[in-house]
């Protein structure tokens, strides 16, 4: 095994820590010890203390938190990979059904299993009158993912075992994958069957109950009312796939979190849901959409962008911290993009967006900073190909990319429990 030889200048040790593919570990770190004091001023003249070495990295730049066979994706090469099958295969050659069990079970289905878990999630999808309820009583023009919070709240409060979860001294999940799997299954459809009421909601629609015999993208259009057009299911089997996971996002690594805690998936789902609709997340597409809306013609996009290089504005849905090269998601989606070309085209938004691509393709800011529209920015147009309303898309991506954290979720429950408790370097307060 490879090595990394240091010496600490503090003490003239040297020590010899394992590298492991590219990683070493915080506990062969935390080896390098070496006596320090304490920085309170109260007890500073205490006796010294041998402390393991520590790392900071604000933001996780560098910091791996868990080891997942799930998804591999190298940001430096383009490639992206769930369960070792390259995502231009899967995309090629199967549905997001297909994938999605893939992500969660680690194989491809067979119909009986897929047979199972459509029965598992339809049965999920007939909601409690609580539901329903605490839906409608919001304003139809009222934020959608409040209206996700609640209504998957109110979910969690009529599954018993989502209940006993907080009531029993041995963990309900951990080490328990047919409980986990079932409870897995029943919150992806308590998600897909909340986006659908509210959808119903907001559009003065009403709610058609769920097909045992369909997919979760077929009862998700079904409960909406959109089954009259089929390229709605196909456009949706295709680009699902690209979301289905993207290694431990931050809202992905909120659900670990929350998961951590021997919670249960529903609660755990909300810690990720409300992650992925902060403004440096999810939500960085509605800001997006916003400012597309904003600049309204291409003919005002050169005025824009000089603002944002003054710093009066930011691009929202360009660059990716994860990419140095192009996305490979971003070909698929731009064939995705062709084959609906007619629909695509009707939205005067993605002149706007394709506008700014190429006026940033020739600035010196921009090539430098390699910003260009993402992959989560540019699936967004085909949602409003399919006419969903732009403050449906991030809700309706949340559930393609459900399967996926609970995939991380439940990949937990068979390792070690470990309650995450990150640390933090004190900093003494400035003199007054």
């Amino acid at each position: 095994m490879e090595q990394l030889e240091v010496v600490d200048s503090r003490t003239g040790k040297s020590y010899k820590i394992p590298i492991d593919d590219g990683y070493v570990r915080a506990a062969d770190i935390a080896k390098i010890t070496a006596p320090e004091r304490s920085p309170v001023k109260e007890n500073g003249n205490g006796p010294e203390i041998s402390r393991g070495l520590r790392v900071i990295d604000q933001g996780y730049q560098n910091t791996a938190c868990v080891e997942s066979s799930i998804t591999y994706i190298d940001g430096h090469r383009g490639i992206i990979r769930y369960r070792d099958f390259n995502i231009e295969q899967l995309f090629n050659d199967y549905v997001y059904e297909d994938v999605m069990h893939l992500i969660v079970w680690g194989h491809l289905p067979t119909q009986a299993e897929k047979d199972h878990v459509r029965a598992g999630m339809a049965f999920a999808m007939n909601p409690p009158e609580s539901v329903t309820k605490v839906i409608s009583a919001f304003p139809r023009d009222a934020e959608t993912m409040p209206m996700i919070i609640a209504g998957m709240s109110a979910f969690a409060s009529s599954d018993e075992t989502i209940c006993a979860t907080r009531h029993t001294q041995k963990a309900m999940f951990q080490g328990r994958l047919d409980v986990a799997d079932a409870a897995l299954v029943r919150t992806i459809g308590y998600m897909a069957t909340t986006v659908a009421l509210i959808y119903c909601h907001k559009n003065e629609k009403e709610f058609t109950a769920p097909d045992p015999s369909l997919s979760l993208i077929a009862n998700l259009l079904r409960m909406m009312g959109l089954t009259e057009n089929p390229k709605i299911e196909e456009c949706l089997n295709k680009l699902w796939i690209l979301y289905a996971d993207h290694e431990i996002t931050n809202s992905t690594a909120a659900v670990l979190h929350a998961g951590s805690t021997l919670i249960d998936p529903v609660s755990a789902a909300m810690a990720g849901i409300i992650c992925g609709y902060g403004p440096l997340h999810g939500g960085a597409i509605d800001l997006a959409y916003e400012a597309l809306a904003t600049i309204g013609i291409p003919e005002r996009v050169p005025y824009f962008i000089e603002g944002v290089k003054r710093g009066k504005g930011r691009l929202f849905g360009y660059g990716h911290r994860i990419y140095k090269t192009r996305d490979p998601r971003l070909n698929l989606i731009e064939a995705l993009m062709g084959k609906y070309k007619e629909e695509v085209e009707n939205n005067p938004l993605i002149r706007v967006s394709l506008a700014i691509d190429k006026y940033a393709s020739q600035d010196p800011y921009f090539i430098e900073r390699n910003l260009k529209a993402n992959a989560d920015l540019m699936g967004c147009f085909l949602y409003t190909a399919m006419d969903f309303e732009p403050e449906m898309i991030m809700a309706i991506t949340a559930i393609s990319r459900l399967p996926g954290a609970l995939a991380h979720w439940r990949e937990s429950l068979t390792q070690p429990v470990k309650l995450w408790r990150p640390m933090q370097k004190y900093t003494a307060p400035l003199s007054n």
